[in-house]
């Protein structure tokens, strides 16, 4: 994944989906962070959760949410990114 910052992503995002709520996706971007440094995991097969996707979506891995397995060129926060 490639780390990012939740300033630098929210302005990524917003960009491209202008109906969307830069100050709640800041939010639940912090709190999705938050819930995985806690170790939350996939509600659907267990795997620890992609904070970006679970801010927008629910808590999901990122196989689950995106239906790919490369991850290799999309963004995670990176605070819980790990090298």
């Amino acid at each position: 994944m490639i780390p990012i910052s939740i300033e630098a992503y929210v302005k990524k995002h917003c960009e491209g989906n202008p109906g969307e709520n830069p100050q709640k996706l800041k939010e639940n971007l912090k709190q999705a962070v938050k819930d995985k440094k806690n170790g939350a995991t996939c509600s659907n097969c267990g795997q620890e959760i992609w904070a970006i996707g679970s801010a927008v979506a629910y808590q999901g891995c990122f196989s689950c949410l995106t239906g790919e397995v490369d991850s290799s060129e999309d963004y995670e926060i990176k605070e819980v990114c790990w090298s």
